[in-house]
């Protein structure tokens, strides 16, 4: 009897989990430029571009820099809020030592470095569907060069809500900047056929069971 109800609580809490799969998401407003321009991120300067949330919650970001030769981000101060660099801060911190790296992609005709610097371990509550602010600042190397955050334009994105709409702190809107969201909480619901094929085997495993329970 005890196994015949265990067999049947682990059923039930199948069947019921079902609605509740989830997948990650991200938003994407294109593939690094390089060859254009870029906004300073340290020396007070602050830059911000929109990205509209896919699920519940923020988990990291990667954005395109420009750097002199050699250097290598070891800090940048990021919030996200309901304005350009104000409102509403929904979350906020300095990446830094393991939840961040910086990767070498090119050098460009400027004699920068390109480089791609991805931030990971946040966790920021959003709503899917909302319309929110990445905010950039401080960004460190060891040399106290400047960094600049990498124009795009949005093109490429791919995203729900781009090309981003962008602004500097010290002259308002400007081109939007090759960056990438990703985050958790995506409710999805399986398809019917899955479903179906789920179902269908529970019940068949129902009635093997129910076959040797007589």
């Amino acid at each position: 009897m005890r196994t015949r109800m265990a067999l049947l609580a682990v059923v039930s809490l199948a069947l019921a989990a079902i609605p509740a799969w989830t997948q990650n998401w991200t938003y994407d407003n294109g593939p690094i430029n390089g060859l254009t321009d870029a906004w300073t991120i340290d020396f007070g300067y602050t830059v911000s571009d929109t990205f509209v949330a896919g699920g519940a919650s923020v988990t990291g970001f990667a954005f395109g820099a420009h750097e002199f030769p050699g250097d290598t981000v070891t800090s940048v101060d990021w919030s996200i809020t309901s304005g350009e660099n104000g409102g509403t801060v929904y979350g906020s911190g300095t990446a830094s030592g393991a939840n961040l790296t910086d990767k070498y992609i090119s050098g460009n005709q400027f004699g920068f470095d390109i480089d791609l610097i991805t931030v990971t371990g946040l966790n920021v509550a959003t709503t899917s569907g909302t319309t929110y602010w990445l905010d950039l600042s401080n960004a460190m190397v060891p040399s106290g060069d400047p960094v600049y955050w990498d124009e795009n334009s949005g093109l490429g994105c791919m995203s729900n809500g781009c090309p981003s709409k962008a602004s500097e702190s010290s002259v308002g809107t400007i081109p939007s900047e090759s960056f990438t969201i990703s985050g958790g909480g995506s409710g999805t619901t399986p398809e019917p056929g899955s479903f179906m094929l789920f179902a269908s085997g529970t019940i068949g495993l129902l009635g093997v069971l129910r076959r040797k329970w007589l």
